[in-house]
């Protein structure tokens, strides 16, 4: 074989070895020919410009992953990514997750990751830079059936004992609870909650929670109360600030707006304290079960559905039918803490309600 031979293979080998096809070369040089430059963006660089344009929720809970997606599929351009790198990533996720004692696998992490490539994506295609979305083509994986449930009236004391009797600020651990088992409150309703949202004159609290939504919650004029107090006594002043605090260190004048850390610290010892808690996993989100599960049991499912500020209708046509009113979740809300609410219908002498 001659020195050129041996040269063009070894060069054919080297191209072969990197994934490099005659096609390829050929695609390169017509492109080179005309002079064209690809205007299409890579991951790494559209990312941050959709994360500028979504809120501050969506960022927070996508965030995570979009980094991932960053870090594994970065330097690809948005056209040139397949559905089986949405998929490698989604998998990577899952893998990746925190495994939990009532986890599913990361089940939840991979659908999320999922669900985050696909908003980067509905971005891209509709600012023509993709024809078609590739996260679309990768099916979420099936949800298991969830373990929590609301707890029994025992637990609750339970849990209640534990909270209010130890840690290093049982009395910001105690109101949280209160809060999460009297509104049925996500994280984020009580971590966003700030004093403009508590209304004394109507006796609601306002929560913010996933998906970008608000929803107005009615409350005993007790835990009003508690609240108000709560964010007084450690330095909460402008409408703007947050109701939850720590308290405030020597020589600070207001406490810390409360962190979703302390939730987590409170999960931990709630299940440290309780064996059965540890065993089920027991968080926040266990409250929230408990709390629409009173209200269903009291006010039936349509006044829990509000309650619980649920609005997907799952296929279901009867849900376009049988919204609750505020009124009735107020009810609902004051035969469960056994005080009056002024947004409660009261029922009349003959059996009218007004």
């Amino acid at each position: 074989m001659s020195a050129d031979a041996k040269t063009l293979q070894a060069m054919l080998t080297l191209l072969a070895n990197a994934g490099i096809t005659p096609d390829d070369l050929q695609a390169a040089a017509s492109q080179a020919d005309s002079g064209a430059v690809s205007t299409v963006p890579t991951v790494a660089q559209f990312v941050p410009q959709v994360a500028e344009v979504t809120s501050p929720t969506t960022r927070r809970t996508y965030g995570t992953y979009w980094k991932l997606m960053v870090a594994m599929i970065g330097t690809l351009g948005l056209d040139q990514v397949k559905p089986i790198d949405i998929a490698r990533v989604a998998a990577t996720a899952r893998d990746k997750s925190v495994q939990r004692r009532n986890g599913r696998g990361g089940v939840g992490a991979q659908e999320n990751a999922i669900s985050a490539m696909r908003v980067i994506f509905r971005h891209a295609v509709a600012n023509k830079l993709v024809g078609e979305s590739p996260a679309l083509a990768v099916p979420k994986p099936r949800r298991k059936k969830s373990t929590r449930r609301g707890l029994s009236d025992d637990e609750v004391f339970q849990v209640w004992e534990v909270v209010a009797s130890g840690g290093d600020d049982p009395e910001l651990d105690a109101l949280l609870l209160r809060f999460f088992l009297e509104t049925g409150a996500r994280r984020g309703g009580a971590l966003g909650l700030r004093l403009r949202d508590v209304n004394t004159d109507r006796q609601q609290v306002r929560l913010f929670e996933k998906g970008d939504t608000q929803r107005w919650q009615p409350i005993s004029a007790t835990l009003l109360d508690a609240l108000l107090a709560h964010a007084h006594h450690r330095g909460a002043r402008d409408p703007d600030e947050s109701v939850f605090r720590y308290r405030a260190k020597a020589g600070v004048a207001v406490g810390r707006p409360l962190t979703r850390r302390r939730l987590n610290t409170l999960a931990d010892r709630i299940q440290e304290k309780l064996p059965w808690a540890g065993e089920l996993g027991v968080s926040p989100h266990w409250f929230r079960h408990t709390a629409v599960t009173a209200i269903e049991r009291i006010a039936g499912y349509a006044v829990a559905r509000a309650f619980a500020g649920h609005t997907a209708e799952n296929g279901e046509a009867t849900n376009t039918y049988i919204k609750a009113q505020e009124t009735e979740v107020a009810q609902a809300v004051q035969t469960m803490t056994g005080e009056s609410h002024p947004l409660a219908r009261q029922a009349e002498p003959d059996g009218r309600r007004t």
